[in-house]
């Protein structure tokens, strides 16, 4: 006969009969319990390594991030430059063949021919053309025009040295035409003799300067940037 137990005192054995949970576990605890329960792990896979604060309490590292960019980083100069110049190349191939087969560089040439043609059925003034000159001359615009007081006939040039000069026939009173031509700037600098005619040499406008022929029927200006002798020459081939 075993003595009798104080009243206060708790089994050592706290596992109820009949395969029933503990009673210190809350409801619904157990195999099932442990599957639901987000906070617990599956058995087949592996804890998750604590970080920060918890990670220092328990004295694990957690994995270092995977490094970004470090393929890029590691291009040398030479590979960039390698990359440059496979762009370059095309683009260079494009502009030669722009500029030696389709003529980017030449200018556009236009045919003065209408417009002569009509200034001369205007009979406004006597019109006069430009005969003997060069290839390397090419015309690059060409228009007749009637303005106040007047009509123009303009015919533009590009030099052979790639200068312009216009070479403008006109009815307007060279008191009007001039300074509008020339502007205020345009100050005679003596005659001089071309093809038999008497030409008037002015200053135009920025660095351009002019010969002028005044006669009673009309005025012909041929001004631009170009030299003396290319004025000369254009003058003297006027027919």
């Amino acid at each position: 006969m075993e003595p009798a137990q104080p009243a206060d005192r708790v089994p050592d054995d706290r596992t109820p009969p009949g395969g029933q949970p503990p009673a210190d576990l809350p409801a619904g605890a157990g195999p099932e319990h442990a599957a639901t329960d987000p906070t617990i792990p599956p058995a087949d896979e592996p804890a998750l390594v604590a970080s920060g604060p918890a990670a220092a309490e328990t004295g694990e590292r957690p994995a270092p991030p995977p490094r970004v960019g470090s393929a890029r980083s590691e291009r040398s100069p030479k590979d960039m430059a390698i990359s440059l110049l496979v762009l370059l190349i095309p683009i260079a191939l494009l502009l030669a063949f722009y500029r030696g087969f389709l003529g980017g560089d030449e200018p556009t040439t236009v045919d003065p021919a209408p417009a002569i043609e009509q200034a001369q059925s205007a009979n406004a003034f006597p019109v006069s053309q430009p005969q003997g000159l060069g290839s390397d001359w090419r015309t690059v615009s060409a228009r007749y025009q009637t303005v106040d007081g007047g009509a123009n006939l303009r015919i533009g040039y590009l030099t052979p040295e790639g200068r312009g000069v216009q070479l403008l026939q006109s009815n307007v009173p060279a008191e009007r035409l001039l300074p509008a031509e020339l502007t205020d700037e345009g100050q005679p600098q003596g005659p001089t003799e071309l093809a038999g005619r008497t030409w008037q040499r002015y200053t135009a406008r920025g660095n351009q300067q002019a010969l002028v022929l005044l006669e009673p029927a009309r005025t012909v200006i041929i001004v631009g940037d170009a030299r003396d002798n290319e004025l000369r020459q254009l003058a003297g081939a006027l027919r």
